[in-house]
């Protein structure tokens, strides 16, 4: 079932077909990556936390980032669209407090897998990427973020690093501080060959001079490289200039009656501060770069003419097809009036005869409140969400839009409740042939963080799946008894004070980034794991060269669902079958909405969604 974007089904319809809906026609799935149960940094770097996969080429490497050298203080997984510096497919599960006065630890780790890695398939292996060093560093620990986003099938990788950290010997007044500490730019796009070699991929605007003192400000720019195509042509954004207050804070530090170094000063401004407004702030504009024109990009145009520099005015290239068609989301002007200022979504298109891209808006009504578009196939098929009230509730709604055919709209699928809910849902990536994965949040619920989960959608059959629903028994944490019945793996585990613990294996999708053409499937799935004590530094409180569990009020050990990358296959076996096993602590228990004026139901109860205590 098809809705345009101005259709939704109501509450009432939407119980009734939700539980009607069925997943026969789906593939049946299985976790290929998560073997060893009690292989603690299985899915992630060791000595991190959390592992995410972010794509997959036909040959079966996978690219990804792990974190975790810091406390955690939010949702693991997370889908925020408003911030144009974070908006680049990873979430920041991490609060890292940033200042000129103490060291830049790193807390971003790139890393890449393979389905022919031996002796094990799938393990994460660090990648330096702009000097980063591996998590496991101690002396010296790493001092830059590096992010992988994409990979074509002749293993091209792109991404982002931050620059490397610098000292400038300090004069302040702070006793017993040596040095302040800044870097040369805060993200710079790379392309990364098949040999490993790294080519740096500048914006347009990299550094800021006074007309009038003649002073220059060296910033280093800001540039995200967010996808490459199988002819190397990559996509992304960068910075092509500054908004007038930006302006303004930075002939400050210029001024002679600052008497702290410039480039001090500067970093300052380009740190986030703890609301995560920044002192210096670029316009963007979407860029396309090539080995041979890393330092010359082509700067695609603004969905809009800019009539003054007071406001920022941004545009982000998120994916590229083979045709060299690009979608991402500028500033627009809806229908040309200047009332109706938007950050839509778009799409780019070479002209044949010019060469030349020219910019095309995704027509979305007045109540949408903003939209992007993450993703486009070779056949020209474009998806995103945008975000709208939904029966009070603000949410963003999976889209698809044909851009060889623009006059059928945009359209809405039907979710797996059977229509239009309110339930959020973003899409992440289109393969050829139509199949969608994404999330989507899996309550109603209106007071707290809604959970999410994996979908899949197959345009051509108009389906929309949830993706937990096509595990096998044993991909979901189930082990199957002689008399034929499934229970819960079980895992004893040992601290560093000889504390024995037992606990269930539990997995949960919830999360799908990227599937290939044969459907493989990578992402990020919560694994149930021990939570052990952290010191200060969010470093494990080792013993006899063990982590200590963390324990609740009762002296018992604590448990946690901890992100980890995933990989997902179609099944081998034509006896495969998606699990139906319900047991007592299976969070695929029909869920009771409460407390609205009428009742829905899911398909779903999701994990409950926990977050590490500060």
């Amino acid at each position: 079932m098809k809705f345009t974007l101005e259709k939704s089904l109501s509450l009432a319809a939407l119980g009734v077909l939700g539980a009607l809906q069925t997943a026969a026609a789906a593939p049946v799935y299985e976790i290929e990556n998560l073997t060893d149960y009690q292989l603690d940094g299985e899915g992630t770097l060791t000595q991190t936390r959390n592992g995410y996969a972010l794509a997959i080429n036909a040959a079966g490497q996978v690219v990804g980032m792990s974190q975790g050298k810091k406390k955690l203080s939010s949702s693991d997984v997370e889908n925020e669209n408003s911030d144009l510096d974070n908006d680049t497919g990873i979430s920041p599960s991490e609060t890292i407090t940033y200042s000129i006065n103490s060291p830049i630890d790193g807390n971003n780790y790139a890393f890449t897998a393979e389905q022919n890695s031996t002796p094990q398939k799938w393990v994460p292996t660090f990648s330096a990427i702009g000097g980063s060093l591996a998590p496991d560093s101690t002396d010296p620990v790493s001092h830059v973020d590096a992010y992988y986003y994409g990979i074509n099938d002749t293993n091209m990788r792109v991404g982002s690093f931050t620059g490397e950290q610098k000292t400038v010997k300090y004069t302040g007044t702070t006793e017993g501080q040596e040095n302040w500490y800044y870097r040369d730019f805060e993200q710079r796009g790379f392309l990364q060959l098949a040999d490993g070699s790294q080519i740096p991929l500048l914006p347009t605007f990299l550094n800021y001079t006074n007309t009038e003192t003649n002073k220059t400000a060296a910033l280093g720019g800001w540039s995200v490289a967010t996808d490459v195509n199988v002819d190397g042509l990559v996509a992304g954004y960068g910075s092509f200039g500054l908004n007038q207050q930006s302006i303004n804070n930075i002939n400050e530090c210029l001024d002679d009656d600052d008497t702290t170094p410039d480039a001090i000063c500067i970093q300052a401004l380009q740190f986030p501060s703890a609301t995560g407004s920044r002192g210096i702030n670029y316009q963007l504009r979407g860029m396309i770069w090539s080995q041979t024109t890393a330092a010359e990009p082509i700067v695609l145009p603004l969905g809009l003419t800019p009539d003054n520099t007071d406001n920022l005015f941004a545009a982000q290239a998120f994916a590229i097809n083979p045709e060299g068609t690009v979608v991402g989301r500028s500033h627009t002007y809806r229908g040309g009036d200047k009332d109706k200022l938007a950050y839509d979504a778009a799409y780019w298109t070479k002209d044949v005869t010019t060469g030349k891209y020219q910019y095309h808006w995704v027509p979305m009504g007045d109540d949408i409140r903003y939209s992007i578009a993450y993703d486009i196939n070779d056949e020209g098929i474009l998806v995103g969400s945008y975000n709208k009230y939904i029966n009070g509730v603000a949410v963003n709604k999976f889209f698809y839009f044909d851009t060889k055919n623009p006059e059928t709209g945009v359209i809405t699928p039907s979710d797996f409740t059977g229509g239009v809910s309110e339930l959020g849902s973003v899409p992440k990536d289109i393969n050829n042939l139509g199949q969608v994965v994404g999330n989507i949040d899996t309550t109603f619920d209106l007071d707290t963080a809604r959970p999410k989960e994996a979908f899949l959608f197959n345009k051509a059959d108009d389906e929309f799946v949830n993706l937990n629903k096509l595990l096998t028994c044993e991909s979901k944490g189930y082990e199957k008894q002689a008399d034929g019945s499934w229970v819960r793996h079980k895992v004893e585990v040992t601290d560093g004070t000889g504390k024995s613990f037992t606990y269930d294996v539990d997995y949960k999708v919830v999360e799908a980034n990227q599937i290939s053409e044969d459907g493989s499937i990578v992402g990020t799935v919560f694994a149930r794991k021990p939570v052990y004590q952290l010191d200060v530094n969010g470093d494990f409180i080792l013993e006899n060269g063990k982590p200590i569990f963390e324990l609740n009020g009762y002296g018992e050990p604590l448990t946690s669902y901890v992100p980890r990358m995933v990989v997902l296959k179609p099944a081998t076996e034509a006896a495969a079958e998606a699990c139906t096993v319900i047991d007592d602590s299976d969070v695929d228990k029909p869920y009771e909405r409460q407390g609205g004026a009428m009742l829905a139901w899911l398909l779903a109860l999701p994990l409950v969604w926990l977050r590490r205590r500060k």
